[in-house]
């Protein structure tokens, strides 16, 4: 158990290191820290079950994440901020080429129904809101900004590429309507119309769009704890494939993203968001596809947890890094 003097000084610290700008991975550390720590904590009491993680999760996609959204995007316009979202939005379709490149090339040995799990756990992340999260605690709101058009090249691939290596991705109209109309991608458009016409709003307004959004990286790291939280036997989740596909996902895939990056010369704020971004653990939905179309779901839960648990150590590392 981490103890309530460490959790504090964490706390307490985090803005004030924000604002210097330095020893970015002790931040990410910091959060997630505090997080294992709580885990441990709720799990001897029973607060967070099954059903109240669902609650949770469905109140940070619907209302905490998409109110966070809207307020990252309040900043004053210009051309610098157009020519940084063109950059971002290019390289996050370069990076989601990559993972579908590796998907389809590294797991061919496969069982069919592992095969299932970790081509989509390649091309689809946890980055929804554990990445935003990281991003918003390392680059301030600005990072948000990017991150959630970083974020949308992933959703488009994750509702039609991602879902085709369970089954058939059905209809472009469907995966239009699932793409466009994502609480978080309708979030983006409105900050988009407040930011490109600077449209202020009310102070009421204001104070809660901050408020409630404020809720989402503390919300984000309970949820990341509580997948933690269902280790049972840590021997059983670092099984070969298990790490292999932690390494693709933690490792391979930022880097190569890195690298892109550096040769194209891409600024350090951007090369960072897409870095991080790319870099995040499997997403939740691999499990749940997985059970329902005949995938191997319990891989697919020890997938998730082991890169969950994995990506402790390689963010901060690749904070260092950046």
């Amino acid at each position: 158990m981490i103890s309530a003097f460490s959790i504090q000084h964490l706390l307490l610290n985090k803005r004030k290191r924000q604002r210097d700008g330095n020893n970015k991975n002790f931040i990410t550390s910091g959060n997630f820290i505090f997080t294992y720590g709580y885990r441990n904590y709720k799990q001897k009491k029973g607060i967070l079950d099954e059903n109240g993680r669902r609650v949770l999760t469905d109140l940070l996609i619907y209302i905490f994440l998409p109110a966070m959204i809207i307020n990252s995007f309040r900043v004053k316009f210009n051309y610098e901020i157009l020519i940084k979202f063109l950059v971002i939005i290019v390289f996050a379709f370069a990076a989601q080429f990559i993972s579908m490149l590796l998907a389809n090339l590294l797991y061919k040995n496969q069982t069919d129904g592992r095969r299932k799990v970790l081509k989509y756990a390649t091309v689809s992340s946890n980055a929804g809101f554990m990445g935003l999260a990281v991003v918003e605690g390392i680059y301030d709101s600005a990072g948000l900004m990017y991150g959630s058009v970083c974020l949308i090249p992933q959703r488009i691939v994750m509702w039609s590429a991602g879902v085709s290596c369970f089954t058939a991705s059905g209809n472009r109209k469907d995966i239009f309507k699932r793409v466009a109309l994502h609480p978080c991608i309708i979030a983006v458009y409105i900050g988009l119309i407040l930011m490109f016409f600077q449209i202020p709003l009310p102070y009421f307004l204001d104070k809660t769009l901050r408020s409630v959004g404020g809720c989402t990286t503390s919300v984000s790291m309970i949820l990341i704890g509580s997948i933690l939280g269902e280790i049972q036997d840590i021997k059983s989740v670092f099984s070969k494939t298990v790490i292999y596909y932690s390494f693709v996902r933690l490792v391979l895939i930022p880097a190569l993203v890195f690298v892109l990056c550096s040769i194209c010369k891409v600024n350090s704020l951007s090369t960072g968001i897409e870095v991080l971004i790319s870099g995040m653990p499997a997403a939740s939905t691999s499990a749940i596809l997985a059970a329902k179309y005949d995938g191997d779901y319990i891989f697919a839960g020890k997938c998730i947890v082991c890169s969950t648990l994995l990506s402790i150590i390689t963010i901060p590392l690749w904070c260092m890094i950046l």
